[in-house]
């Protein structure tokens, strides 16, 4: 299973060398950056110290939902409570979450949003769940470096090698398919939206066995209403 760091225009240098630090820290190597501020400047070279091949390394995408396009599972991190979605997870939540996906899942990303504003109300919409790290007080906040850190640590144990399997790689994108097959059954049959963002948040937590089984009713539901088409 490949873990993949998203930050979203990112403004400040230092915090994307933080960012880099704790990736490589916590055996992590993949981060992606939409429309980021200067990160190769002086400033996150030296907030990187010896993560500068992570830096380099960093893959640059103009939106998120380009950054997201190749993920079976995208986690959204937020500060504040969010409507869009009804149920939020501390990060030992989604490292359950995460490991109990098992082989229906090949690539999954962290989503940070901007220092001041997050992540957008229109993003939300690429985020399977989200997170939140629980904080006692208020103020002062974590910064965006910080944040990393945590869930990097963490998140941690996803960064040892996976046992090999004899499983091909197009069984690890169930998930993926599960849910492109279920929005799909939902807008045939006419399921109202609040309804169908839920199920669809719900189907994101699932962990192996469920999202085996539910993958194969659903394939078998959809196949029956295209023949009745």
């Amino acid at each position: 299973m490949n873990i993949h760091f998203i930050l979203v225009e990112p403004k400040c240098p230092e915090n994307v060398g933080a960012a880099a630090r704790a990736l490589k820290t916590m055996g992590f190597n993949s981060l992606r950056l939409v429309n980021p501020c200067d990160y190769l400047s002086d400033k996150a070279k030296m907030l990187a110290h010896g993560s500068n091949d992570i830096l380099t390394g960093a893959k640059l995408y103009p939106s998120l939902e380009h950054a997201v396009a190749d993920m079976d599972l995208v986690i959204g991190t937020t500060a504040k409570n969010r409507l869009a979605k009804f149920d939020i997870y501390t990060p030992l939540q989604v490292l359950d979450i995460i490991k109990n996906k098992g082989d229906t899942i090949h690539h999954a990303a962290i989503v940070f949003g901007r220092e001041d504003r997050g992540i957008l109300s229109s993003e939300l919409r690429f985020c399977d769940v989200l997170s939140t790290i629980p904080m006692k007080a208020k103020y002062p906040s974590l910064n965006l470096g910080q944040s990393v850190m945590l869930y990097a640590s963490t998140l941690s144990p996803l960064s040892l090698p996976a046992p090999k399997t004899a499983k091909h790689e197009t069984d690890t994108c169930q998930l993926r398919v599960l849910k492109h097959t279920a929005a799909e059954i939902m807008k045939l049959i006419g399921v109202k939206t609040t309804v169908a963002n839920r199920i669809m948040e719900r189907l994101a937590t699932l962990g192996m066995q469920d999202i085996h089984l539910v993958h194969s009713v659903c394939a078998r539901v959809f196949s029956r209403i295209m023949r009745q088409e």
